[in-house]
């Protein structure tokens, strides 16, 4: 979750003792303990060398490799996700990475006859949406933008805006908007009882 730092002087302030007062203060107090959890988690993740912004959200995470290869962007939220850091992994800002998804910066080399370790980085632009149980393979760069469908094993890069589904993954006609402007992280029930 965001620091406790930003949400304490970013917090909503009501009237003392109204109403919204008391919701808000209940709201925050329950969500105590997971915000704790989810700070401990980041600092632990930075104190291992990855760069991660006060504001990005991460969830029960899975990650394995050297943690100086990750880096996360303001306002981005990761869910239950699973990434292999064999080589860089770069999450812009106000990303959404749901439930499921795996990131693997490296896999085997089937034309290797010792079956070496193929790496390369990943890249995953401003506002781009990855749904649940999606898998971003080695090497790819998603666009501004972009959306990875449910279930979706990509291969490839993903253009800016445009949406991608299947294994393997292919673009769809539709696009999506060109204009985003929202918070990913505004939706998180610890984050709401501080800001909203």
């Amino acid at each position: 979750m965001a620091s406790l730092k930003y949400l304490w002087n970013n917090r909503v302030k009501f009237q003392l003792f109204s109403k919204p007062f008391f919701i808000s203060w209940a709201k925050r107090l329950l969500t105590f303990s997971e915000l704790i959890e989810n700070n401990k988690r980041r600092k632990k993740l930075i104190n291992d060398g990855a760069i991660i912004s006060e504001t990005a959200e991460i969830g029960i995470v899975n990650i394995n490799g050297k943690k100086d290869n990750l880096s996360i962007d303001d306002f981005s939220t990761l869910g239950r996700v699973e990434i292999a850091l064999h080589d860089k992994v770069t999450i812009g800002k106000y990303v959404c990475i749901n439930d499921g998804v795996i990131l693997l910066s490296a896999s085997h080399d089937v034309s290797d006859s010792l079956w070496r370790h193929k790496k390369a980085p990943i890249s995953i632009g401003d506002y781009a949406w990855i749904a649940t149980n999606a898998i971003i393979l080695p090497g790819v760069s998603i666009g501004k933008g972009a959306v990875v469908g449910a279930g979706a094993v990509v291969s490839k890069n993903v253009n800016d805006y445009s949406i991608v589904t299947g294994n393997p993954a292919r673009e769809i006609e539709k696009k999506r908007i060109d204009v985003l402007n929202y918070n990913p992280c505004e939706f998180l029930a610890t984050n709401n009882a501080w800001l909203k």
